[in-house]
């Protein structure tokens, strides 16, 4: 992980999209706790949380990451099979929603893991809610985009986002928790 997070600083300013290292072991921990064996991640980057979940996973478990980009998707799949998980997790390259499109209807989400474009987060999130268990986690990264939710004038990412959040807070289907990690992370536990 220390190697996967030099190596993207050296990338530039872009480099902010990875998660920092305490985010990285929030999610293992809540992995772990969701005793999950099928987990997905929408947005991979160069595969520093998808090396956290992978290796969190139940034995036997695996990870489907979804990205978009082919170069940042050859960056994590090095990455990933650095860290011995090529067995566990397969890099997708399409539009998220067409991978979660594609899932049979019987496979069930025990863990995701959302951390891509913020405009599309509401369709990943109705995606993944109807694919996962009872009992499974979902966790959304950057929900305060740095406070931009809280202007009503804001870009197409932040009114996304701050819709997203009062729907998900009003949601019956599920329990949630926004927290101060990072850039904000919210915790959805499928009821």
């Amino acid at each position: 992980l220390r190697r996967v997070e030099r190596e993207t600083a050296e990338l530039g300013d872009i480099a902010i999209m990875q998660i920092a290292p305490d985010e990285g072991a929030l999610l293992h921990l809540l992995v772990r706790a969701a005793s999950a064996r099928f987990a997905v991640e929408v947005g991979t980057f160069t595969g520093y949380s998808a090396i956290c979940i992978g290796r969190a996973l139940e034995p036997g478990g695996r990870l489907l990451c979804c990205e978009i980009s082919e170069d940042w998707a050859e960056i994590a799949r090095r990455n990933l099979a650095e860290a011995r998980l090529d067995e566990v997790a397969e890099v997708r390259v399409a539009p998220a929603l067409d991978t979660l499109r594609s899932l049979p209807a019987e496979e069930e989400v025990d863990f995701a893991f959302v951390d891509a474009d913020k405009p599309g987060y509401a369709d990943y999130y109705e995606e993944l809610l109807l694919r996962m268990r009872p009992g499974a986690l979902m966790v959304l990264d950057n929900v305060l985009l740095s406070g931009r939710v809280l202007q009503e004038d804001g870009d197409e990412s932040s009114r996304a986002m701050r819709a997203l959040n009062r729907r998900i807070a009003l949601d019956e289907r599920v329990d949630c928790a926004m927290i101060g990690v990072a850039d904000g992370l919210t915790i959805v536990r499928k009821r």
